[in-house]
């Protein structure tokens, strides 16, 4: 599935960022924080408000798993 040590969710990365300020440190590079797909762990091609990527999110979108969407045809 997901490789999930590289999973880092919004609230985590916060939650760890406050933490290191409550003590007194600073979180040394902030920007190396990334978004990860929560089914297959890619970086790439993230959809923030599904929180997957983007292949994931089709294969969703097709298999009609995410309500409201559809994959359109002309």
């Amino acid at each position: 599935m997901a490789r999930d040590a590289l999973i880092i969710s919004w609230k985590d990365r916060h939650a760890k960022a406050e933490r290191a300020r409550a003590a007194g440190k600073k979180v040394k590079f902030p920007t190396r924080l990334y978004n990860r797909c929560k089914l297959c762990g890619r970086r790439g091609g993230y959809m923030r408000f599904f929180g997957t990527c983007r292949i994931c999110f089709r294969e969703l979108a097709i298999n009609g798993d995410i309500p409201g969407i559809k994959k359109s045809s002309w």
